[in-house]
């Protein structure tokens, strides 16, 4: 419910934004929601891609497949489940309900903390552009330091929730 509350509340902070942008200049106003829906509708075949792609996965395993894949607490699976993170590319927009959706599958806190923090923070995927723009040592520095900080974070709510 105060979830809820929370987003109203959003979007009548934006609705109240945006009518004062129109009330002080209305030609800007209308440019940039021309530049926001352009904007939103090169996202949409990612953000729709992405959502099918969890929604098919979160059906297709069943819950208790999530659980053994999300609740072993031991050093090794939690290192498994940052592996996994650390691979996979994905907004945070989506990785957090997600993160949701594995919770109520029965993960562990833990687990799942590791995965999205890894998720955000470590790039596999995206290591070759991040050398070519910022060095090889740079790269492997920040990898190596966001993975460890991972899961030193998934522990830490782990014991803290």
């Amino acid at each position: 419910m105060a979830r809820l509350s929370f987003i109203k509340l959003l979007f009548i902070i934006t609705a109240i934004c945006l009518i004062i942008s129109w009330v002080k200049d209305r030609q800007r106003t209308i440019k940039a929601l021309k530049i926001a829906q352009k904007s939103f509708m090169n996202l949409l075949p990612s953000i729709l891609g992405i959502i099918g792609i969890l929604g098919f996965s979160l059906a297709v395993l069943p819950t208790e497949t999530i659980k053994t894949l999300f609740s072993d607490q031991s050093f090794l699976g939690l290192v498994l489940v940052s592996l996994v993170g650390s691979i996979t590319l994905m907004p945070a927009f989506v990785a957090f309900p997600l993160a949701g959706s594995l919770l109520q599958a029965g993960a562990s806190v833990t687990a799942v903390a590791c995965f999205c923090t890894t998720l955000l923070m470590v790039g596999i995927l995206t290591a070759p552009a991040e050398i070519k723009y910022f060095g090889k040592s740079f790269t492997l520095s920040r990898n190596i330091l966001g993975f460890g900080f991972a899961l030193i974070i998934g522990l830490l709510m782990g014991v803290m929730v």
